[in-house]
This record gives C-alpha cells, structure tokens and sequence, in this order.
C-alpha cells in the first residue's frame, strides 16, 4: 500500500531515521507548504520564506545550511507540526541529518509545539554542543517538568554560562525559586562564572516573590551589578523597582526608576502597584501623574494598580476619575478595574453606585466581584441590596468551586432573621456538597 502525505503528516512513534523511507513517495515539499496556507497568511514573512523552499527543490538546485536554518525558523514561527516533519524528512534525504547547527535549529522548532518529537531527534543526534543541551533544559522547563531538566543539566559534559542560566530560569519560573537560588549560589561561588544580565534578571524575579531572604539577596545581586557598573536596562531596572517596592523599599524603588536612562511604563507601573499593595495611595497617584509627565501612556495594568491603590486609600472621587481615564487612551476596561471600582464603592458604603458599576459592565460578573458587592452588603447591612442580586449571583456560581459566596448569602439571610431563606441555601449547599474556595480579590 503506497504511502500518502495525509498517512505520513499523522502524528507516529517511529525515530526520525524512518521518514527517510517515507519521504521517497512524496511528490514534493511544497505540497506541504500548500497545506498550511490555509491557516497562515501567504503575507507573513514566514509563509514567504517557505515558498522559496520548494522552488529551490523544483529547480534541482542545492540546499545550503543558510536557505535550510531559514526555512526551519520559518516552520518554527508557524507552530506547525505536520510541515516541520515533513521538512525533517527532506533533509534527512539531503544528508543533512549529522549537521550539528541545522540539527540544533530543528531542535528548537521541535520544542516549540512537541516535547516528545524534540526529545527522539535530541537522542538521535550524533553530535550535540552547548546550544543543543541548553535548548533540551529550557524545553523541558517550558513544559513544566523541571526534574527531567536538571537531569540533561547534570548530563551535560561541559556547562556555559547560558546552561547555568537555563536550568535556573526552568527552576524560578518553575515556582520552585529557593532550588533557583541555591543553583545561583552553587555557580557563583563553586564555578566561579561571572553572572550576566540575563541570570541576574531571573534571580532578581525570584527575589521578589521571597521575604526576606529575597530581599538579602536581591540588594547583594544591585550592589554587584554597581560595583561592575553594569548598565541600567529597562528589563533589569523594571526588576529591580519591582523587587524593592514589593519589600515596601518604595524610596529604594524610586532612587532606581530616577537612576535608569530610559523608563518604559512596565517600570513606572512596577512602582505604582508597589505603592497601592503597601497602601500608600496618594503617592501611588503622585507617581501616576508624574508618569503622564513624562509622556509615558499607562496600560491595563498601571489602571489596575492605581484603582486598587485608590481603593486601599479610600480614595473614592479620584478612583472615578481614572477609571473614566481608561477610555480616554483608548483602553477597554477589564474585569479587574471594575473589580476594583466595586470594591472601592463598597467600603465607602455606596452600594447603589457600586450595583450601578455592575450593571454597566460589557462583561459577565464573575465570583470575586459578586464576593466583594456581597461583602460589603453584610458589613453595611445593606441587606435589602442584596437581596436584589442573590438570585443572579446563585444563577452565576459553580457550586462544586464557589462554596464561600453561598456561605456568605446564607449569612446574610442570617443576619436580616430570615430564616427560610437562610434554611433553603443551607440545603442547596448540603445537595451539592460543596466545598468553600480560597478568597481571592482584585486588590
């Protein structure tokens, strides 16, 4: 039985060596490339590239590595498996298979959308360098298993800097940022390598989810970075603002922002969340107007930061303001800037107007924003408006995650003496034996 290209683009369990038998029945690669225009745009400059590859292959003319590494990042850019086997089998009957930098580049593109595709061609390489064991680590902690990594990082016959720099960046976007620090610590200290800007930014991010250990080692890694008068990119100093206002070092933060030579809104945004968490709301509004000085247009997130700053700070005519300022650049509110909105309105006690937030909303309500209306209902006793909404809030909820907004109903009945109301939410949770989630907020 002939062997068609729609048997041979499923997806199969055999080692990479195999397509080359297959290959010898296809017509040519540009059938494949057909393929995928229908979901890629004959304009991109991806798709562009690629039609030059079958041209090539229709003209009898000779591959070089240059049209080959540009084809494939082309098949990478794409996200296309199917093509990028195919591709695969042609230059294994070109004889490319043993060359290390197209090998490696294949690689790359493999990680992208197959795990286990990269993982045989990996294990099939006859030769591999430095790139080629780094690009294996950040696959796999890209896909979340991080002990696999550090497994080909232990492998590895000689390590760069950029390996060291892999398997801690796999460990600290991992959640697992203590195993990242210690890794940091083993470089610096037992292999000596100067770390660079790349390392020092996943550290620095792992510095700010810690306490005080973060904090310690987060100014040690900005007094190295003085002393060696490393440049002040806009990356870095986004971290480093962002890890010192986190700490609630807002002065630090500032003295960091003043210092770097170009500020981009991610590191003024930085600063203002920092200011809002740590409930200094007018200063947090001080910043966002000197921001808007400087010529630098807010995003969703610096909104974000500034209405729950003006929540904290009870800051209730200023929150209107800027939510009002959302669409004035040209921005959509999210669900989080009506969340805080309504938050806001709740703890000063103006419910109506918090309802009419809701009801404006281009979007659904969801379960933190109904907890927060519902909340601030109890603690104002505003039982009559809760009323209004409790049967759209139990029609919203999942039962099976949303325990804790039908406790808090129940509680409510409980509190303006309506006890049927209260017996009947008892039940429906009792029926659907539900369980109470984490509080969560927008703020």
């Amino acid at each position: 039985m002939p062997v068609t290209l729609s048997r041979f683009l499923k997806p199969i369990n055999l080692p990479f060596s195999s397509l080359f038998r297959s290959f010898n029945t296809l017509s040519s690669p540009s059938i494949a490339i057909r393929n995928v225009s229908s979901s890629s745009s004959s304009s991109s400059p991806a798709y562009r590239a690629l039609q030059d590859y079958p041209l090539l292959h229709r003209q009898s003319r000779r591959f070089d590595s240059f049209s080959i590494l540009s084809t494939i990042k082309s098949c990478a850019h794409l996200r296309n498996l199917p093509l990028l086997r195919h591709l695969h089998a042609h230059l294994l009957q070109l004889g490319f298979n043993s060359h290390l930098y197209v090998a490696t580049c294949l690689l790359h593109a493999y990680s992208l959308v197959s795990l286990h595709d990269a993982r045989v061609l990996f294990d099939e390489m006859p030769h591999r360098n430095a790139v080629t064991w780094n690009t294996m680590i950040t696959a796999y902690s890209k896909y979340g298993d991080v002990e696999k990594a550090r497994l080909v990082f232990e492998k590895m016959p000689t390590r760069d800097l950029s390996s060291w720099s892999a398997m801690v960046a796999g460990y600290i976007n991992g959640g697992e940022c203590d195993r990242g620090l210690e890794l940091f610590r083993e470089m610096v200290v037992n292999e000596r390598l100067r770390p660079d800007k790349v390392i020092l930014g996943s550290v620095l991010s792992a510095c700010s989810r810690l306490g005080s250990l973060g904090l310690l080692v987060g100014r040690s890694i900005h007094g190295f970075m003085a002393k060696n008068r490393f440049e002040l990119s806009q990356d870095l100093g986004m971290i480093l603002v962002d890890m010192y206002a986190k700490h609630g070092f807002l002065k630090t933060a500032c003295r960091v922002l003043d210092s770097m030579p170009e500020k981009n809104v991610s590191s003024w945004t930085a600063l203002i969340c920092g200011a809002a968490h740590h409930g200094y709301g007018k200063e947090a509004l001080t910043i966002f107007e000197l921001m808007q000085y400087t010529g630098v247009k807010p995003n969703e997130i610096t909104f974000t930061g500034i209405l729950s700053a003006c929540s904290r700070a009870g800051l209730v005519e200023e929150g209107r303001k800027y939510f009002d300022k959302i669409e004035e650049y040209g921005l959509e509110p999210r669900i989080q800037h009506y969340g805080c909105m309504v938050d806001l309105f709740g703890k000063a006690g103006r419910l109506e107007e918090a309802y009419d937030i809701i009801k404006s909303m281009k979007l659904e309500p969801n379960v933190i924003l109904w907890s927060s209306f519902l909340s601030a209902c109890k603690v104002h006793k505003q039982f009559e408006m809760a009323e209004r909404v409790t049967e759209q809030v139990l029609r919203t909820v999942q039962p099976e995650n949303d325990g804790g907004v039908y406790t808090l109903i129940c509680n409510l009945f409980v509190q303006n003496e309506k006890w049927d109301d209260a017996e009947r939410v008892r039940k429906l949770m009792l029926n659907q034996n539900m369980r109470k989630a984490r509080r969560s907020s927008f703020i």
